[in-house]
């Protein structure tokens, strides 16, 4: 089978970045190919950021927020921008699902469905302008009469996003801060920053005050010259532990605030009641969406031992069916992983994982047929321990690891044995076992039954998976700061 494409990508100023509400020329002639993962040529070039455009975008939204409108805008003002950048996004959907799997290697029905709920998270911190708490009256303790909290915006916002998901990670960034009244630079990723690119001409046709939003992309090293700025008050990242670590550990260096998500390993819980093909089925349809390359991705499936060779044949029935291919083809149920070191990674670990002594029983290599592009199979390995790499690093990709158990108290332990805690799900038809054991698991989501998380109520991570929640109202929080005041008389315009 070959896959070709000749598509052009459909953004307007691939030369350039927004900075300042203008389309700038780079400082620099330093390019950026993006590779189509299916066909491995090259989709469009972008221009690579040196340490001066950063600073240029940094001293835009610096500007901007302290001399600027924005600011000083009302809530219920900037509101207005976001249900305008809402709609906007919604009318480039088509732009949207053609680029993604152009960059990633999602599938083009998943990435329609994703991109469906992206005006959503712009309309839901619209609405919060008329009903959150931005000012309150509070009683003071300690002198004067009339106390009151003020939540106001933490200032410059440096926003970094991934390439699997970049449009939702850019709206779950982008509508708190701008709501709050924050600018932001926006640091796209070299292997996807057509969402970004598309962002920016959005700023520009609704009429986004200058500086507002300001989009680059960089590599990893002019990248931390945004994250040392002492002008940028706030980290917003979405990526690696290793790389979290680092951010936190410069940001720490100056005080500056953070919202980290980061990686995941997490654990599917199978208890002694549940259906095993149920769940198998449930598996593997998650497992397959962005091919494995999910940080909440439930990898590490944690079963009953006398339950375990029937949980793995499961799996493997159902994944070695897994239709895997052109991710614009409608039968395709699982495109390539992104790029050639991310294929390259996999294959690492699933090699790693058979020399550990893990039962390979079904996968492992790439795709028949499929001699261009970075495919893998479908993989899933069988009789593992919970201490090999398999079951504790990340691998970001396709393959799940079959954990026996002896006992639910054992399941719970194993499934808590891990650096991280970013999700988990719990199988069994007992609701009420579900959430007993939900409560005993270190993870910031649990779903049940299935892969489940929800950006609408709060998305985040214990442990080395990250500090901060994006989404809901919680997600807001991470934008504002908390200020006291305290008067002797009653001011005019005093909340309440």
């Amino acid at each position: 089978m070959s896959i070709t494409s000749d598509t052009r990508a459909p953004l307007k100023a691939l030369d350039r970045f927004f900075i300042g509400g203008e389309w700038v020329t780079p400082s620099s002639s330093s390019t950026i190919s993006v590779i189509e993962p299916a066909t491995e040529q090259v989709y469009y070039q972008v221009p690579e950021a040196q340490n001066a455009d950063v600073d240029r975008a940094v001293t835009a939204a610096r500007d901007a927020f302290d001399n600027g409108p924005w600011p000083a805008m009302s809530h219920a003002q900037r509101a207005e921008f976001l249900r305008a950048i809402g709609e906007a996004v919604r009318e480039r959907t088509a732009d949207v699902v053609e680029v993604w799997p152009r960059e990633s290697g999602i599938v083009l029905g998943a990435a329609q469905a994703m991109i469906g709920g992206v005006p959503d998270a712009y309309a839901f911190y619209a609405d919060l302008a008329d009903t959150f708490a931005f000012e309150e009256p509070a009683t003071p303790t300690a002198g004067g009469r009339y106390g009151m909290i003020s939540r106001e915006p933490v200032g410059v916002v440096g926003a970094i996003i991934p390439w699997n998901a970049p449009m939702t990670l850019i709206a779950y960034k982008l509508a708190p801060a701008l709501l709050a009244g924050c600018t932001v630079v926006l640091k796209a990723s070299p292997e996807a920053p057509g969402a970004p690119y598309i962002m920016a001409e959005i700023a520009e046709k609704v009429g986004l005050p200058a500086g507002a939003l300001n989009v680059l992309t960089a590599d990893r090293e002019v990248s931390e010259s945004l994250v040392r700025d002492p002008r940028v008050d706030k980290i917003a990242f979405t990526g690696s532990t290793a790389a979290g670590r680092r951010i936190a550990s410069i940001l720490g260096e100056r005080i500056g605030r953070y919202t980290l998500e980061l990686g995941g390993k997490s654990a599917a819980v199978i208890l002694d009641d549940m259906d095993l093909a149920e769940a198998a089925a449930s598996l593997s349809g998650a497992e397959c969406f962005l091919s494995g390359q999910v940080c909440s991705s439930l990898t590490r499936i944690v079963v009953p031992r006398r339950r375990h060779d029937e949980m793995a044949d499961a799996l493997a029935g159902t994944f070695s069916q897994v239709r895997v291919g052109d991710p614009f083809d409608a039968n395709t149920q699982m495109g390539p992983l992104a790029m050639e070191r991310q294929r390259d990674r996999v294959e690492g670990f699933i090699a790693q994982g058979k020399a550990e002594g893990a039962r390979l029983v079904t996968g492992g290599g790439r795709p028949q047929g499929l001699d261009r592009g970075w495919f893998i199979e479908p993989t899933v390995f069988a009789g593992v321990d919970n201490s090999w790499s398999i079951a504790q690093e990340e691998i970001f990709g396709p393959v799940l690891s079959v954990i026996p158990a002896e006992d639910e108290e054992d399941a719970i332990r194993i499934a808590n044995d891990t650096i991280y805690g970013l999700n988990a799900a719990v199988f069994t038809h007992d609701a009420d076992r579900a959430r007993e054991v939900a409560g005993r698991l270190r993870a910031g989501t649990v779903g049940h039954n299935n892969f489940r998380t929800d950006f609408g109520i709060g998305f985040g991570g214990f442990k080395q998976s990250g500090t901060g929640r994006e989404g809901g109202v919680d997600g807001l929080l991470p934008y504002l700061e908390n200020k006291t005041m305290i008067f002797e008389e009653k001011p005019g315009n005093f909340p309440g």
